[in-house]
């Protein structure tokens, strides 16, 4: 007959020793979890470290600082690319009043056509070069690279060759009423944002010709506006702030982005598709879809 006496302690035994085979195995694991943990961690650090190829830049560090740091470069190259675009264009009409019509209307139209071309193949990589708040939200960047190019250009050239020592307004004013003003400015800017629809965001258009497809419609709308065209809110924006002058400037703002949002809806009515939104603006190439039939 067995003794309760010797079975107890028999059990106790067993008991504890499963209780700490048990609490060493739930060590293991946690130690195994810290470590993947860490070591997943800095994977990551890693990552976010050796991120900096081509391909995988748009990918790496979906942090804050990595977002603020994109953020800050696509601003940061909104203001040089529209102070740049200023500075020429509005420095081609100064040179051509300063040397007497040097320049001429259609070489000023020609400097508008070419720099935004050089802009786009040079900065779009980067935020798109969009250089115009009705085709994009970095209103403030764009105003204030506007305004930084007009200030230098009013320090540079001064009373800009005029003979009577005149201040310098490089912004633009309504040539006949305020209704023409507007009626232009909303027709090359539908006819710009169509354009722009186009080769920006269908993947049928041949993607390496956008630059020059849009700098030719600036040139062409800037020829067609008699040189009292903007297209452009910032275009006027910066002028008129530094010389103070702000008659008509509603119309350079209205009527552009009016015109604007029209025509980026005509367009979209026109290429009607039973394709989703995400398929239709996948990045068109030329070259890529010429290698892909070969």
């Amino acid at each position: 007959m067995l003794k309760l006496g010797h079975v107890f302690p028999e059990l106790l035994r067993r008991n504890s020793f499963a209780i700490e085979s048990g609490r060493e195995m739930a060590g293991r694991e946690d130690g195994a979890a810290a470590g993947a943990m860490e070591e997943g961690q800095d994977s990551k650090e890693v990552k976010c470290e050796n991120s900096e190829d081509g391909s995988n830049t748009s990918r790496r560090c979906q942090g804050n600082d990595m977002i603020s740091v994109q953020f800050m470069q696509k601003i940061l190259t909104e203001i040089l690319g529209t102070y740049f675009m200023i500075f020429a264009g509005c420095g081609a009409v100064v040179v051509n009043l300063s040397t007497g019509g040097a320049v001429t209307f259609p070489g000023i139209c020609a400097v508008w056509g070419l720099v935004v071309t050089v802009l786009v193949y040079s900065i779009g990589l980067i935020s798109g070069t969009h250089l115009n708040p009705t085709v994009s939200s970095y209103v403030v960047a764009q105003v204030l690279g506007s305004t930084m190019a007009s200030l230098t250009l009013r320090v540079v050239f001064g009373g800009g060759g005029s003979a009577r020592g005149e201040h310098l307004f490089l912004g633009t004013t309504p040539a006949g009423s305020m209704a023409q003003a507007a009626a232009l400015e909303f027709v090359i800017s539908f006819f710009l944002m169509f354009v722009v629809s186009s080769v920006a965001t269908d993947n049928r258009a041949i993607g390496e010709l956008a630059g020059l497809a849009v700098g030719a419609t600036v040139a062409v709308n800037a020829g067609d506006a008699r040189g009292v065209g903007s297209m452009n809110p910032a275009r006027i924006l910066g002028p008129a702030m530094v010389a103070g002058r702000y008659g008509g400037v509603w119309v350079y703002v209205a009527a552009p982005v009016s015109g604007a949002v029209c025509g980026a809806w005509a367009y979209n009515l026109l290429r009607f598709t039973d394709k989703t939104l995400r398929v239709i603006a996948k990045s068109g190439s030329f070259l890529r879809r010429s290698s892909r039939r070969s």
